[in-house]
C-alpha cells in the first residue's frame, strides 16, 4: 500500500466547513479513482494546519492518480481560501487500525 500526504495551511475557523466540503464534494470523486483505499484527515485547530493521508493499492495506482489528486486538492483549497504546503508520497510499511 502507498500513501500521499498533503499538508495545508488555512484559517482555523475553516476546518469544519472545509471538512464538510471534502466529505460531500471531493470524496465521491476520489472514490471513483482506481486503486483508492481510504483517507485520513488530521487538523490542528489552533494553527489551522491540516493534513490528508490518502491510501492507494500500489505505487502505480498512486502515480496514476496524480492529475486527479492535483485537481481535487486545488478545488478543496480554493473553497477554503487555504494553501497547499507540501505533497509527499510514501510506501506504507506498517498499518494497524484497532
Amino acid at each position: 500500500m502507498w500513501a500521499r500526504i498533503s499538508t495545508y495551511e488555512g484559517a482555523p475557523e475553516a476546518i469544519d466547513p472545509s471538512t464538510a466540503y471534502v466529505r460531500e464534494s471531493i470524496l465521491p470523486k476520489v472514490r471513483g479513482i482506481p486503486g483508492y483505499r481510504g483517507i485520513y484527515a488530521v487538523a490542528d485547530r489552533t494553527s489551522g494546519r491540516t493534513m490528508s493521508i490518502t491510501l492507494w493499492d500500489s505505487e502505480e495506482a498512486l502515480r496514476a492518480s496524480e492529475a486527479d489528486a492535483d485537481r481535487l486538492r486545488n478545488e478543496s483549497t480554493e473553497q477554503a481560501d487555504g494553501s497547499v504546503v507540501s505533497v509527499e508520497r510514501f510506501e506504507v510499511t506498517l498499518s494497524e487500525l484497532v
